[in-house]
């Protein structure tokens, strides 16, 4: 790889770290090819990204950052899965990481905070940010259909009252 080249990972990837909603840190030591275009393709289907990093290319990337920190899990063969959305990459990586034992998450970081082994599975088991936008959306529809039906229902028995009475005139005449 060329300085320059070097040079262009490095903006990258601290732009990727400065960024991301959240970065996951993992080895993959002993996957195949088709296995990671695998892991690929669901963190891209997911809005996220996978990239296999150079530890030494990260570990300048990582310099000055906030997330500064988790620059000690760059040994041996590392990649960093990361998305906008906080819970889409912990999300995959995990999943990743049940179906091949070769796939090790180590850590990562959100925002500014640090997160181990654990603070990424904890992540991966929240809704994603659409599925708690849905959530929000029919807790506050929810009311509104209630009040409707409310306000439908005196109408409609008013409406049926009136019908009767208009049926019983109809008879008596």
């Amino acid at each position: 790889m060329k300085r320059a080249e070097k040079e262009d990972l490095v903006t990258h990837l601290k732009g990727v770290f400065t960024d991301a909603g959240v970065v996951v840190v993992a080895h993959y030591s002993g996957l195949t090819v088709a296995q990671m275009t695998v892991l690929r393709a669901r963190m891209a289907e997911a809005g996220g990204n996978v990239k296999v990093t150079k530890n030494r290319l990260a570990k300048l990337a990582l310099d000055g950052t906030a997330v500064a920190g988790i620059a000690d899990h760059f040994t041996g063969p590392t990649a960093i899965a990361y998305s906008e959305d906080p819970v889409a990459a912990p999300r995959i990586a995990a999943a990743f990481a049940k179906e091949n034992e070769q796939f090790v998450i180590l850590g990562g970081a959100m925002g500014e905070t640090l997160l181990d082994q654990n603070g990424v599975k904890a992540l991966a088991e929240l809704p994603s940010l659409d599925e708690l936008r849905g959530k929000l959306v029919g807790m506050i529809s929810t009311p509104a259909t209630r009040i409707a039906g409310v306000l439908q229902a005196p109408a409609g028995q008013l409406a049926r009252v009136m019908g009767a009475k208009a049926a019983q005139g109809e008879e008596a005449a």
